[in-house]
């Protein structure tokens, strides 16, 4: 720990660059729950050691657990709850190979550093930062960390929305986009699982007896992607596809799994309504589509607006200008807490770009005016 002239801590960026190494070197795909738990664990350790109060409530389904740290200040009326995830898209063994973790210049790379280790990271280190000088915030605050955010939270969404219920504000370390902008409205996420059933057929001898469940499947594919609206704000997309037993056996199933992106509820209705009411072209093969909204969407509402223009102020304090995404495409667990109607400010994580990807980096000079700028939140939210 590094302090000034006054023997006070200081916020320093080797210093959150090595702890978010340690949190990015602990590899957790969302659907691998024991490496997902030793990412918790780890979590818990650090937050136990600055005297956080931890809850954990054991994952189901084949996913991780949720874990909950509250500090003991503040009260018990509403607070700030920041909500990370700690799971990431990443397998096991990309941090051995296309991905090391390494610093070139300005960029750190590895699996989860930008989407959202980093971020989880330095919102726990502005918490510590607050700790090691003696001080506590005028709000109780409450940390979440989500074990299937990268899935859609289909075991957390209501732990999360109880937690919001309780909470004045919501910050959301999920990482900056373009440049260093934070998020005030997300589209809307609505997944769908496509089904297709068709008759098996010898391909050679008797084809014609046959049904293919693939080709009705590229006929249905054809028909979700044409449903993307740029203008509307509307994408569609297939993204697995599976089916076939063999190259010379027409079809009998086949499966595909669809994401859309939707900017309001009116629009989602709409759209989820065409997906659900799509028919098959074949009438001899069978044809079933579950699913719908996932994330609702939200837009830059009154409290989010005034939220956003505090942290705005906090950022010119700091040293640099803060600005806002009209609307980004990508959901994350502030839908569900935005959606509510709980001023939330997403987006506060680290910069940085090529999320999901084998190039993933965050940028080494955001770390410390980040981390600053939670600090400051937690200060001054009241």
């Amino acid at each position: 720990m590094k302090t000034d002239a006054t023997n006070q801590p200081i916020i320093d960026a080797d210093e959150i660059l090595d702890g978010i190494r340690q949190w990015v070197e602990v590899e957790s795909p969302s659907h691998d729950a024991v490496a997902v738990n030793r990412m918790a664990d780890m979590v818990a350790t650090d937050l136990r050691a600055i005297g956080a109060a931890i809850e954990r409530t054991p994952g189901r389904d084949g996913y991780g657990d949720v874990l909950k740290a509250r500090m003991p200040w503040g009260g018990d009326g509403p607070g700030i709850l920041v909500l990370s995830h700690i799971d990431t898209v990443h397998p096991i063994g990309l941090l051995a190979g296309a991905l090391k973790f390494r610093r070139e210049g300005d960029s750190v790379y590895a699996p989860g550093i930008y989407d959202m280790k980093g971020g989880a990271y330095l919102a726990y280190y502005a918490l510590r930062h607050l700790v090691r000088s003696g001080q506590k915030t005028p709000l109780p605050v409450t940390f979440m960390f989500i074990p299937e955010e990268e899935v859609g939270s289909p075991t957390s969404r209501a732990a999360i929305e109880a937690a919001a219920r309780r909470a004045k504000y919501v910050l959301v370390t999920e990482p900056a986009r373009d440049g260093g902008k934070i998020v005030t409205a997300r589209k809307g996420v609505a997944r769908f699982d496509v089904h297709i059933k068709g008759r098996p057929a010898h391909s050679g001898v008797r084809h014609e007896d046959g049904r293919s469940a693939i080709r009705e499947m590229a006929r249905q594919i054809l028909a979700i992607e044409a449903m993307t609206d740029y203008a509307r704000g509307v994408t569609t997309n297939v993204g697995l596809i599976a089916g076939g037993t063999g190259v010379n056996v027409v079809p009998a199933e086949c499966t595909a799994g669809v994401d859309m992106r939707v900017p309001d509820m009116a629009i989602s209705d709409e759209m989820c309504a065409k997906v659900l009411g799509l028919k098959a072209v074949d009438p001899d093969v069978k044809l079933t589509i579950a699913g719908g909204l996932n994330r609702p969407p939200y837009g830059k509402n009154e409290g989010i607006a005034k939220l956003f223009e505090h942290a705005k102020q906090l950022a010119k304090e700091i040293g640099f200008e803060l600005k806002d995404t009209p609307l980004t495409g990508g959901g994350s667990d502030g839908n569900f807490t935005a959606a509510l109607g709980i001023p939330t400010l997403d987006g506060l994580g680290v910069d940085g770009k090529g999320a999901h990807t084998d190039y993933e980096q965050a940028y080494y000079s955001s770390l410390v005016p980040r981390t600053k700028l939670m600090l400051r939140l937690l200060e001054t939210l009241k």
